[in-house]
């Protein structure tokens, strides 16, 4: 049997390798997707004040740690037992909304727009960003410019782009200004321009890529993703919906507090990355995924008018739900659309200007839950402490370990259909790998502690013979 790697998988966020297998006949017998790298901050935050969780957290990644801050801020609310104030809601929800901006404009236009610019198949030597910014000049601008915009904002929030200390439990650290809130106003139009123009764009080029519609990781699955009790689309609120392939509602308003009900994590031998899980329908047939294509499959619509007729022709075109993975990107741009709108809806209520910003309280809980939308899907972070506000326990389900299954599968659909072992063409594996940045995971993000990792140790000859072997169960 022969055996075809592609390591690193490249244009991601974080470390993974795939390996394919092939039989005699040069035909793809299996599929592996290792996440090779391992983060244990549910380990060494034991110990710590729960109150000093979001700066930590936030660690975890530099490309979205406005999401970690978020959810690990409600945790720490709901340990403090505390309403925030509905100024700092809005406030929490408006950098909420820039984060999704910016990070969805990275994964378009700097990590995917090489592929559905330059070709799948096109030279891998230009096929990156430089190549894009060689021949598609505008384009390549608007996501610097749809980016800074996104960026801009969570400076003139929180004083910082990167890493901020300014959510905290409680609320935030600081009210907004008449100055920022009209900076952001009069830069907006612009963004919604560049918006506009590129899901026109897409919308166009997405008939060049019927193959990998067809293929790339097609199969049904069930959607989850954050909806208010109208059904519509939430990044910062709302409660858990879980949708089945078939498009009817399977669940619906989950609280933060009740996830690990519907939620299990499995360990796999392949991967540091876990595979959650529909706990009702078991391992692995509860399959789930998350994500823009995941919230726009789980809501009835979006809430906001033009994100609303672009979620109507996406249904309409590819079904509801749409199962393919490629679809990604166009629920990425959608929810860019709507991210922007939702902007300047927080912006037009007078409330966000108020100055009482945070509640404070002690410790009233010894345990909290805090849920959100990151841009890769529901991410959840869950708290114990003790009487003192010493964290004694924690878990973290990342946004990307949600899509572990799907991926999987989507890597094994994409190898069959494209890979033939007898005549490889780097096409080929990059498709292979496309499908992995369709997902936009963010892999450093995604692997952790909580458990027992499954592992497998073996001492081979040196003829290969296997001489012994340690397995956990």
């Amino acid at each position: 049997m022969k055996r075809i790697t592609i390591d690193p998988v490249t244009r991601i966020e974080g470390h993974a390798k795939i390996v394919i297998q092939l039989d005699d006949n040069g035909r793809v017998a299996g599929t592996e997707f290792h996440v090779t790298q391992v983060r244990g901050f549910e380990k060494f935050t034991e110990g710590r004040p729960f109150y000093e969780m979001p700066g930590i957290t936030a660690r975890i990644c530099g490309i979205c740690p406005i999401s970690h801050l978020l959810a690990s801020s409600k945790a720490c609310d709901a340990i403090l037992a505390v309403r925030i104030p509905p100024a700092a809601k809005k406030l929490r929800e408006l950098v909420h909304c820039a984060q999704m901006v910016q990070s969805h404009a990275l994964s378009f236009f700097y990590l995917s727009s090489p592929d559905l610019l330059l070709g799948m198949d096109s030279d891998m030597a230009t096929r990156n960003v430089l190549g894009v910014i060689a021949t598609h000049p505008e384009l390549a601008r608007d996501g610097i410019e749809l980016r800074k915009f996104g960026l801009q904002i969570i400076e003139g929030l929180a004083q910082e782009r990167v890493h901020p200390s300014w959510i905290v439990p409680g609320g935030v650290n600081s009210p907004l200004s008449g100055q920022v809130r009209d900076r952001i106003l009069s830069d907006l139009p612009s963004a919604k321009v560049i918006a506009d123009r590129t899901i026109q764009f897409f919308k166009k080029a997405i008939d060049n890529y019927k193959d990998e519609i067809e293929f790339f990781g097609s199969a049904p699955t069930m959607y989850a993703g954050l909806v208010d009790r109208k059904g519509n689309l939430q990044f910062y609120d709302g409660g858990l919906r879980f949708r089945a392939a078939s498009g009817e509602i399977v669940e619906d308003q989950i609280a933060p507090e009740d996830y690990a009900d519907w939620i299990g994590e499995a360990s796999l031998r392949e991967s540091y990355l876990k595979a959650p899980y529909f706990k009702p329908q078991g391992f692995p047939e509860g399959a789930y995924r998350v994500g823009p294509l995941g919230r726009i499959n789980a809501a009835d619509q979006c809430g906001t008018s033009k994100a609303d007729a672009e979620f109507a022709e996406f249904h309409q075109r590819f079904g509801s739900p749409a199962h393919s993975a490629f679809l990604y990107h166009y629920a990425r741009l959608i929810e860019i659309v709507h991210a922007l709108e939702k902007i300047e809806l927080l912006l037009a209520d007078p409330q966000i200007l108020d100055k009482h910003v945070r509640a404070t309280g002690g410790v009233n809980s010894l345990e909290g839950v805090g849920m959100i939308e990151a841009p890769r899907g529901t991410l959840i972070h869950h708290y114990k402490v003790n009487e003192q506000g010493g964290i004694i326990w924690a878990n973290l389900i990342v946004a990307t370990g949600h899509n572990n299954l799907a991926m999987g599968r989507g890597i094994q659909q994409v190898s069959e259909h494209f890979i033939d072992g007898n005549k490889l063409q780097e096409g080929m594996l990059n498709r292979v790998s496309a499908v992995v940045r369709a997902y936009d995971p963010c892999l450093s993000c995604s692997t952790h502690a909580l458990g027992e990792i499954a592992l497998r140790v073996q001492l081979m000859g040196a003829n290969g013979e296997l001489l012994d072997e340690i397995a956990t169960p």
